[in-house]
């Protein structure tokens, strides 16, 4: 039978399967730097959510990750009070189940791995036979440990730091404390072995650097930072003695450890705190990550001391405003983020992502002055709306919160002119479109009117009062179909050329935030602060899909081929993709009453979905793995045994429009066909041609499947010769039509002089 329809998951989306996040490179947790062996390869494992991924590897936890390391073989990676390891960075191989609250604290120690939990409880983990090998308790009030450590050569040995500033350095193997260190009056923050043995640097909240021989118990040399916490320190190993400390701020300080002195500052590295901070053994790299949602590679290979910018990975350090699809082949995505920033990501590889930067009123005179902030900077973009660029691309047209609409041109910047005598509208402008030919601008106004103007002369065609204040309005250029979001959270869908509403749309419960139209502008789908995305149908003026997810969506983008619809979402730094279902399954896309009530379902993460990962990995997708063989095809698949016709072109001729694409689509090999299927469908119209009845159904059938498959029935000899037949047949049926339209004429002709 046909293929089962894909499950609404009580009340999830039958038509969109959530894919990937993009642009989500960095949390608040420091990065892993991990040398492989074998690969002879340095490996770089980041916790993003609840995943990790190593460059260029991914793998999800059921929750964010709070705690993340590594050893040669493992990852590990903790959320809650579950600690997990991963081998080839992706297999869960071991699970660690002991603690009562949530770790904090990770240290991998050869076939061992320490956790420590925010109630001071630390446990030692035999890693392959994942029971507690030791476990011990700590006085909360007396040293609440906050960093841990295993000092080069100390053979079964860790140093303790902790949050009132004392240190313990203990065997493990006898659970032996061996020293404590009082400490310099203030909380540790990080430790980290220098590359001399016994000699370990010290990180703490008053913002000093304390460089301590553990092994004498004598501090040889202290810095001091003006910027808060020391939140990570590396040492680099290339022959240069010196020595990076990360700070609170995004601030990274350089020392040379010979002369015991401050080198350089790299400030404003990170807009936020600096999570991980380490040098590339024997190299004059330095990679940093933050919380700001960035991965940078500096190298040192400058006069001065300090890093330049060698590469990066980044996305918007906060939430994105405005998503939209950016040129014809769907494959990279424009966001406007409240950090001020617009980029540009890309649906197919990291590689191609483009920081288009901050818009700066006057960039010469902001980097003349010199300025520490730069003053001229524009504010972060919220929206593309109220603007709109001509078809040709040579005017921008722009309203404005006071009701003025102006035209300028794009190169030179200069006014072309204003639409209205003084404004367009009484009240804000919500919207602006120009059409496909360039012939009309339309506005919308908070006034609840949607005005037509001559794009050229600004001459004012026609005015539509829709009752209610507007809120946006989304132009289907190639079909001419405007959507209009109102105040009152309903939706109507205007036709630009008889400037009549068509249909009319309600069931969001709050503030319509964005709209997307389909490609073929068959679909309109909205994003509301109700949390939920719903997918209208414009010809049936149904609802025909809703789900509802756990932060509203403020914007929606549709992929201009179609594969994918792309999201932003309240407070969160990603854009989500979601694949469009009913490109590569079978779905049965029935009407919902507008008051359906949805399930929530999840956000999808960085890694892709299974079984969704055949989007642009080829262009010949084997759609046969995903689905099953439908009763049409079956039908066809017995017509070439017995040559009987009938029941497949019964079943075709009760199905709709879209339903007869997709059965078509999946005749051929890529589409989970066969070439025989295909045949059989080809003898099913000549079998039509031979009947003399349905005639223009058959060339209706025959024209579609000629659009979708001339290609592979022009290289198969098979289809070549049953397409010959037919050509032989629509000939032969031509002549005999011809004949009774002559004899019609003549008859008609005569009846006509007869009549005079």
């Amino acid at each position: 039978g046909r293929a089962p329809e894909v499950a609404r998951g009580c009340g999830g989306s039958v038509l969109f399967a959530g894919f990937r996040a993009l642009g989500m490179y960095s949390g608040s947790l420091p990065h892993v730097l991990r040398f492989h062996q074998r690969h002879r390869e340095f490996y770089l494992v980041v916790a993003v959510g609840s995943s990790f991924h190593t460059y260029n590897v991914s793998n999800a936890l059921l929750q964010d990750i709070t705690c993340l390391a590594a050893d040669r073989m493992l990852v590990f990676a903790s959320y809650g009070s579950l600690l997990h390891a991963f081998a080839r960075n992706k297999e869960v191989v071991h699970i660690y189940e002991g603690h009562k609250a949530d770790i904090h604290l990770l240290q991998p120690f050869g076939d061992h791995v320490i956790s420590v939990d925010v109630d001071n409880v630390l446990i030692v983990w035999d890693v392959q036979s994942e029971e507690e090998y030791l476990q011990m308790n700590f006085d909360k009030a007396v040293f609440a440990v906050s960093a841990i450590m295993h000092p080069s050569t100390y053979l079964n040995k860790i140093l303790l730091g902790s949050e009132q500033g004392s240190l313990q350095l203990w065997n493990i193997k006898s659970n032996k404390l061996l020293h404590s260190f009082p400490g310099w009056g203030s909380g540790v923050t990080t430790l980290e072995q220098a590359p001399a043995v016994d000699v370990v640097a010290i990180g703490l909240v008053s913002g000093y650097i304390i460089v301590h021989n553990i092994k004498f118990d004598e501090t040889l040399m202290k810095f001091e930072q003006d910027w808060g916490p020391v939140t990570t320190i590396s040492f680099r190993t290339d022959g240069h003695p010196v020595m990076a400390a990360g700070s609170a701020i995004g601030h990274i300080a350089l020392w040379d450890l010979e002369e015991k002195k401050l080198i350089s500052q790299m400030r404003n590295a990170h807009t936020t705190a600096i999570a991980g901070l380490s040098f590339v053994h024997g190299e004059p790299l330095l990679i940093t990550n933050g919380a700001d949602n960035a991965i940078r590679i500096w190298i040192f290979d400058g006069p001065g001391g300090g890093g330049r910018l060698l590469r990066y990975r980044m996305g918007h350090s906060a939430p994105p405003t405005k998503i939209r699809y950016h040129g014809q082949n769907g494959q990279q995505i424009l966001s406007a983020g409240q950090d001020g920033t617009l980029q540009s990501f890309s649906t197919v590889h990291e590689r191609f992502n483009k920081s288009l930067g901050h818009g700066s009123i006057n960039k010469k005179k902001s980097k003349k002055k010199g300025l520490r902030y730069d003053t001229l900077a524009l504010p972060p973009i919220m929206a593309f709306a109220s603007v709109d660029i001509s078809t040709c691309g040579n005017f921008a047209v722009i309203g404005l919160s006071t009701g003025h609409v102006d035209v300028y041109n794009m190169q030179s910047g200069i006014h072309r002119g204003r639409y209205g005598k003084e404004k367009a509208h009484e009240g804000a402008i919500r919207g602006v479109a120009v059409d496909g030919l360039n012939q009309l601008a339309i506005t919308a106004g908070s006034d609840g009117l949607i005005k037509f103007w001559k794009f050229k002369t600004t001459e004012l065609v026609h005015s539509t009062n829709l009752a209610s204040s507007l809120s946006g309005i989304l132009l289907h250029r190639d079909s001419g179909i405007l959507g209009i979001a109102s105040d009152d959270f309903s939706i109507s869908v205007l036709d630009v050329e008889t400037r009549k509403i068509v249909r009319k749309f309600s069931g969001h419960l709050g503030k319509i935030n964005d709209m997307a139209f389909s490609p073929d502008g068959r679909w309109l789908i909205s994003a509301s602060m109700d949390c939920t995305i719903k997918t209208w149908d414009l010809p049936s003026g149904c609802l025909i899909d809703s789900f509802l997810l756990d932060s509203a969506a403020v914007s929606i983008t549709m992929s201009p081929t179609g594969d994918f619809l792309a999201s932003s979402h309240v407070d969160d730094l990603g854009i989500y993709l979601w694949s469009n279902r009913s490109l590569y399954s079978l779905v049965s896309l029935r009407p919902l009453p507008t008051d359906h009530e949805s399930s929530v379902i999840m956000l999808p993460r960085t890694c892709p979905a299974q079984g969704i990962c055949w989007m642009k990995m080829s262009k010949l997708v084997n759609l046969g793995i995903l689905a099953q063989k439908s009763d049409f095809y079956i039908q066809l698949e017995e017509a070439l045994r017995t040559n009987e016709y009938t029941s497949p072109l019964n079943l075709l001729k009760v199905m709709g429009p879209s339903n007869i694409e997709t059965e078509l689509r999946g005749l051929a090999p890529e589409g989970g066909g066969s070439v025989e299927v295909m045949q059989s469908f080809l003898r099913l119209i000549g079998m039509m041609l031979n009947t003399k009845c349905d005639f223009e159904l058959a060339q209706a059938y025959l024209a579609l499947f000629l659009k979708l498959h001339l290609k592979i029935t022009s290289s198969e000899p098979a289809l070549l010769e049953e397409i010959s037949k037919l050509s032989a047949q629509l000939e032969e049926t031509w002549v005999h039509l011809q004949t009774l339209f002559n004899q019609s004429l003549c008859v008609l002709n005569y009846m006509k002089s007869a009549l005079l």
